[in-house]
């Protein structure tokens, strides 16, 4: 079984991105980061992951879950439960 596709959404300047960044780094495991404030491409797929469709960021999608702005406990939950740690 492949490891689901971990996207982080947000901005380099978001303090909270690089906690998160660092935080998944740490665990090891492959990622994705994707600017929404440099590519407007990552913008709009950000978008459209909320009826609202707001910059929500930042915001890690683990396969089809999507966590804003999630505490440690609740993004080490949805590690757990795809196996991932």
């Amino acid at each position: 079984m492949s490891q689901p596709n971990i996207i982080l959404y947000g901005a380099q300047r978001c303090h909270k991105n690089k906690y998160y960044q660092s935080y998944l780094d740490n665990l090891q495991l492959k990622h994705s980061f994707l600017d929404v404030e440099e590519n407007e491409a990552f913008a709009e797929e950000l978008r459209s992951l909320y009826n609202n469709r707001k910059l929500n960021f930042p915001t890690i999608t683990i396969g089809n879950k999507r966590l804003r702005n999630p505490s440690d406990n609740d993004l080490m939950k949805w590690l757990k439960k795809q196996e991932l740690v």
